[in-house]
């Protein structure tokens, strides 16, 4: 937990990292409370057809044993590849604190996922084995032909060609279990970037990155951990925000995990599930606050007791802001970073003034700086890379098997995040954009996250994403893809209105010159606008 202290500065100044030589994931937030607390709630799980499961610390410890003993079992050692294809679900955390404490390499896999990007994932990484359920299964099959490293498949739904029962087999493993002895710069886990540009990279962590994760975990959640606290996130555990984000700081501190995550997002039913379980705290992606924006009168009608909101992937703004204020009553804490280097800078309405537009401070213990393309300091007000400082332990090891994209990542001893900011004199963070999204128009520098925010702001809009397009007059002009509200018909008026309420708002420079109607906007499959796919949309529609 982070030191006391009444103010971000006074925190800043007592804290020290304290990474221990050796370090286990699974011991750490499982054993060591099934010791000390066996009886206390790790896991509420709302399952599909509406029943509830409670499961304790001391049950995710005799299932994560079991299914360890059955894993070497069947062949897996320490430092193979053990992919996790399964949404939120027991078997999906119990896998995890297996893997850690049997010294394998987790590699959570997002449940969608088409076979191609399995194949790709699977067969990059070598996995050894996979803990899947019947619709994954149904994917492996197209291609465990080539998956040459692939020797055991366990499937949660059941006997079934190609698969072994994992409730059958795991029920006559034994539940004891003596975890491996792990230093803390040993690899636990690979999650792979997104792939919005080229093919996914697989970032390999360490042990440590858990305890890296903790200080900006806190700060996003007001000083987690508080009495009474309990968390639960729409975001799949198979990517770092659902996974280190929430499911294993919160037990590292012994927090009950709410899990549940719907089939398609439905805003109404998230606010009543919030409700219902009594969730104290989320991680709220952007585009689920948007969605749950939308919902009428939702604070009056819900009445949402909760205590901390984080969010992280896209800029948030003033828009979304006051709502959170006006529907939670409480300020909704942004956080950044990115799967090689996740957790860095957060806001903390608890020990720091927020400021919109601005992700906040640098987290607890890390060094973030805006550096030029030679990775110098700039000076508050510069336009630049935003960057992390190494050694850091939150910081991956590195790309599996792909050193010179590793070395591309850095400038010195810089990671360089491939996006830009810029930082004020009290050292807030504002994120401008990608460094391919930053628009360059008649000499302004533009970032996309502002303008969303503002055209969000008008009542006939529900989402936007902003890209610069190619203009020979301006270098690149400023076009807004805007999908509406249910009902709204859109128009040559209604494209002046949108137009008009961003030049009274921001500023004649910023305005979307032009607007395509839309009815949905490309995403990844954690949330984020794909600016790169609408760019190219653009360029096409004018014969580029």
């Amino acid at each position: 937990m982070l030191p006391q202290g009444a103010s971000y500065g006074e925190i800043a100044d007592r804290f020290r990292w304290d990474i221990p030589a050796h370090y286990n994931i699974g011991v750490d937030v499982c054993d060591r409370w099934a010791e000390a607390d066996p009886g206390r709630t790790a896991l509420v799980f709302l399952r599909r057809d509406g029943g509830v499961e409670e499961h304790s610390f001391a049950d995710i410890r005799a299932a994560s044993n079991r299914l360890a003993n059955t894993l070497i079992a069947q062949g897996v050692r320490r430092g193979d590849r053990v992919g996790i294809l399964l949404p939120q679900a027991p078997e999906t955390a119990v896998s995890h604190v297996a893997a850690y404490k049997m010294g394998a390499i987790a590699v959570p896999l997002f449940a969608l996922f088409g076979v191609e990007a399995l194949e790709y994932r699977l067969g990059n990484c070598g996995a050894a084995a996979v803990i899947t359920d019947r619709a994954g299964l149904a994917k492996l099959a197209a291609i465990r032909d080539r998956l040459p490293a692939l020797r055991a498949v366990l499937c949660i739904d059941g006997p079934a060609d190609g698969a072994l029962d994992y409730h059958a087999l795991t029920a006559r493993a034994s539940d004891a279990f003596t975890p491996v002895d792990t230093a803390a710069d040993d690899p636990a886990l690979i999650i792979y970037t997104s792939g919005t540009t080229g093919q996914p990279k697989g970032a390999l962590h360490a042990h440590r990155v858990l305890l890296g994760h903790l200080p900006g975990v806190e700060m996003s959640h007001d000083l987690l951990p508080q009495p009474g606290d309990r968390i639960w996130t729409p975001a799949d555990w198979a990517w770092i925000g659902g996974l280190l984000d929430v499911l294993l700081p919160a037990w590292h501190h012994g927090i009950t995990v709410v899990a549940h995550r719907f089939e398609k997002f439905d805003p109404e039913a998230a606010f009543a599930l919030i409700g219902r379980f009594g969730v104290r705290n989320a991680f709220l992606p952007p585009t689920a606050l948007k969605m749950l924006r939308s919902v009428p009168d939702a604070g009056a009608r819900f009445k949402p007791a909760m205590r901390s909101i984080a969010s992280g992937g896209e800029t948030l703004g003033a828009e979304l802001l006051d709502w959170g204020r006006e529907t939670f009553g409480l300020a909704i804490n942004e956080f950044y970073g990115q799967t090689e280097c996740n957790m860095i800078v957060s806001s903390c309405a608890r020990i720091m003034p927020g400021k919109p537009g601005v992700m906040g401070r640098p987290a607890f213990g890390h060094d973030v700086a805006i550096i030029d393309d030679d990775g110098n300091r700039l000076e508050p007000g510069r336009l630049g890379h935003i960057a992390v400082r190494r050694p850091d332990p939150v910081m991956f090891l590195e790309y599996w098997r792909n050193p010179e994209a590793t070395q591309g990542k850095f400038i010195g001893d810089w990671l360089v995040t491939g996006d830009q900011g810029m930082a004020d004199g009290e050292g807030y963070l504002r994120f401008v954009g990608r460094d391919d999204d930053v628009i360059t128009s008649a000499g302004y520098r533009i970032g996309p996250g502002e303008i969303e925010d503002c055209l969000i702001g008008h009542p006939a809009v529900r989402m936007a994403a902003v890209v610069g397009v190619p203009d020979p007059l301006r270098t690149e002009i400023v076009m807004a893809f805007v999908v509406l509200h249910d009902g709204v018909t859109p128009d040559d008026a209604l494209r002046r209105s949108i137009q008009e309420h961003v030049k009274v708002k921001l500023a004649a420079h910023e305005y979307p010159r032009e607007i395509a109607f839309v009815d949905s906007l490309p995403m990844t499959t954690t949330g984020k606008i794909v600016r790169r796919e609408l760019r190219q949309a653009a360029v096409a529609a004018r014969g580029g």
